[in-house]
């Protein structure tokens, strides 16, 4: 697999159809369009385009220049593969994206995602060490994508500081690890969910623990929750809501995710600066 800068409008019109591919776009208003991506990348985004070994472009990432706090950054608004060739892709084309702005001058990367994606919340805290501070409410309104629709699209707003040494030791080779600290791992649980049918649902939700650290758990298999049974999906959506909107309202932000698969749950650990 080759990883390289994309700068041609042929190359454009493969990443505008990979964004209809891996997220099932209906309606154009979607998608990023060929005259947005010539003129970002013009003035410093980045857009990296995945290759198999017969050229076929099989996944991308963009990112485009913002400012937070008056400092320049780059805004991640893409990462997606082909699902035929996801595995450890994703992963590589952030960690070229991470080179790229490292040598653009930048040491910030932020981006969003649904909190509610257990494997996404893997990856971004636990293999990648982003941390999260922001929570925003229905941040792209009504999707058409099939991965989307179905409740408000609240996201998470994470920030990658790829200069900082805890950057670094979760991309290094075995970095990606649990919380070991006895503190955390003693951490009181702000919710508690049980099993019922395929999913888990939330049983108990506490928004007043007093603690300088907290867990909150989520279930696997979101996705489908949308799409089989989305009454619950939509009963996750409100109550994650409620707890992280209380929690780090309080000054806590978001610093690990432990994925337990054979539970079929996950737990952010947040935390006090």
């Amino acid at each position: 697999m080759t990883i390289r800068d994309l700068h041609s409008i042929p190359e454009y019109r493969q990443v505008i159809d990979l964004e209809r591919a891996i997220w099932g776009y209906t309606d154009d208003g979607d998608i990023v369009t060929l005259p947005v991506f010539i003129i970002t990348v013009k003035r410093g985004a980045i857009l990296l385009g995945a290759f198999d070994d017969a050229g076929r472009m099989v996944g991308f990432s963009y990112s485009i220049v913002g400012v937070k706090h008056g400092k320049p950054m780059q805004w991640s608004h893409m990462t997606g593969v082909l699902p035929e060739h996801r595995g450890g892709l994703g992963y590589q084309l952030k960690l070229a994206q991470r080179e790229r702005a490292l040598a653009l001058g930048f040491d910030l990367i932020e981006w969003t995602y649904d909190p509610l994606q257990a494997l996404n919340a893997h990856f971004n805290f636990a293999k990648l060490g982003v941390v999260c501070d922001e929570y925003a409410r229905n941040v792209y309104g009504e999707s058409t994508s099939a991965l989307h629709r179905g409740t408000p699209t609240d996201r998470l707003v994470v920030q990658w500081n790829i200069a900082e040494p805890h950057v670094a030791r979760r991309i290094a080779p075995g970095g990606a690890i649990r919380p070991r600290a006895a503190e955390a791992l003693a951490a009181p649980a702000a919710n508690a969910t049980e099993g019922a049918g395929p999913w888990r649902r939330c049983a108990r939700v506490d928004l007043d623990i007093d603690e300088r650290r907290v867990w909150v758990e989520i279930p696997t298999g979101f996705t489908e929750m949308l799409q089989q049974a989305p009454d619950l999906a939509l009963e996750w959506r409100m109550q994650l809501r409620a707890l992280l909107e209380a929690y780090m309202g309080r000054g806590l932000r978001i610093v690990d995710f432990v994925l337990e698969r054979t539970q079929g749950r996950g737990r952010y650990l947040l935390a006090a600066p």
